[in-house]
């Protein structure tokens, strides 16, 4: 097996594209994809490069997305090798973005360009989304990308993104979705005051605690068949001058739910409420809403990279909606199929990253077979032959 993917994956790497930067990593990319005759569009936000490239002008749309920045490296004397120098040792390819995503994203060329070069007449169109601001605050990036598809009626019907999914070995695990995030920041209000003169203050921690203790035991709803229960959980508490005889005036809070698509942005927000308004103290809540919860059931693109998948690993991956947010959360709105994929997510965002050398062509070679499940034409080579048939008898009665 060629190794071409690998060599892609290391020149990626040597690119410092620590978030939001690019590090050039997208010309690299664009370089092949033009020669396989796709439209390249960049697009930039702010200081967000981003990359939108379509072979094709039908649907259905088969969408590669990804991202080229990686995370600051941490102490590099606590690597054993320079983090933007690929090196392989046994067996595997170490270095910052090896696993989340420079690998993913070889793959995904190498990929269309194995399937293109058997296919060049294939059905549907093969695009790539591609951003540099995943890593970071995720404000330029692929969701401003969506957002301008969106503006101008540009839809997908299949996306894969090539975020590490895997746990234990290549092609065990794929994410059918993800959960929603909303936060919140509360600040309860009291009365500052001597600890000494209790009744000429109002203590906000005692006036929350009894409400934070509902919260926290509160039954949001059960899941579904894909999902865990929604969650909620205080990361963040702050009260008092640091003083030990002063009863502070405010309480303030961060919290924040991971929540399934059993429940509702709408619906989590108005619970909460409905708990603090009953605790009748006087508090301040603002919300932010990272993401909405998506979800893929079992359909065409699960089963046509799950089938990809056992081709070249023999393992049946499961679907998994675990982990944090992903950029499918943008996706998700203008794609109905929105499935991650990628290489095992075991030294991400660590010291030392890497991914096993054997995995990078075995995982070229899955997302080629998901192209070939979905976009190639099943009877091409029925129709070549049956072309080459009339040919012959065209020739046998002109000869005639």
């Amino acid at each position: 097996m060629s190794n071409d993917t690998l060599a892609l994956a290391q020149t990626l790497i040597t690119r410092r594209s620590l978030t939001p930067a690019d590090g050039g990593c997208q010309d690299i990319l664009i370089e092949r994809l033009e020669k396989l005759g796709f439209h390249i569009e960049k697009m930039r936000f702010g200081e967000v490069d981003n990359l939108w490239a379509r072979r094709g002008n039908t649907a259905p749309v088969l969408c590669f997305a990804g991202h080229t920045d990686v995370v600051p490296t941490g102490p590099l004397e606590q690597w054993d090798s320079d983090p933007f120098t690929p090196a392989i040792r046994d067996g595997k390819l170490y270095g910052r973005g090896a696993a989340d995503m420079k690998s993913s994203l070889a793959a995904f060329i190498t990929a269309i360009e194995a399937f293109v070069a058997q296919h060049a007449n294939h059905q549907g169109s093969i695009a790539l989304l591609i951003t540099s601001d995943e890593e970071g605050i995720a404000i330029d990036g692929t969701v401003k990308v969506v957002e301008a598809l969106k503006a101008r009626g540009e839809l997908m019907d299949y996306c894969i993104v090539g975020e590490p999914t895997c746990t234990e070995k290549l092609g065990d695990t794929l994410k059918n979705g993800r959960r929603g995030s909303l936060s919140g920041n509360l600040t309860i209000k009291g009365i500052q005051g001597h600890i000494a003169y209790p009744h000429l203050a109002k203590n906000p921690i005692h006036l929350a605690a009894p409400a934070i203790a509902e919260l926290a035991q509160t039954e949001w709803d059960q899941g579904n068949e894909y999902f865990p229960p929604t969650t909620w959980h205080i990361s963040n508490i702050h009260g008092g001058t640091g003083a030990t005889n002063v009863i502070p005036g405010t309480l303030n809070l961060l919290f924040n739910f991971r929540f399934s698509t059993a429940s509702t942005v709408e619906s989590l927000k108005a619970r909460v409420h409905e708990i603090l308004d009953r605790h009748g103290f006087d508090y301040e809540l603002e919300w932010e809403l990272s993401g909405k919860p998506f979800l893929t059931p079992k359909g065409e693109l699960a089963n046509a990279m799950s089938s990809a998948i056992t081709q070249v690993t023999t393992l049946e991956p499961q679907l998994s909606t675990s982990g944090g947010t992903s950029d499918g959360r943008f996706i998700a709105d203008i794609c109905p199929q929105v499935i991650e994929f990628g290489p095992l997510n075991a030294t991400i965002h660590k010291l030392n990253e890497y991914v096993a050398v054997d995995d990078i062509e075995q995982l070229s070679k899955i997302y080629q077979l998901t192209l070939e499940n979905l976009l190639a034409i099943k009877n091409e080579t029925a129709h070549a032959n049956s072309d080459s048939f009339m040919d012959k008898l065209k020739k046998f009665f002109s000869f005639g």
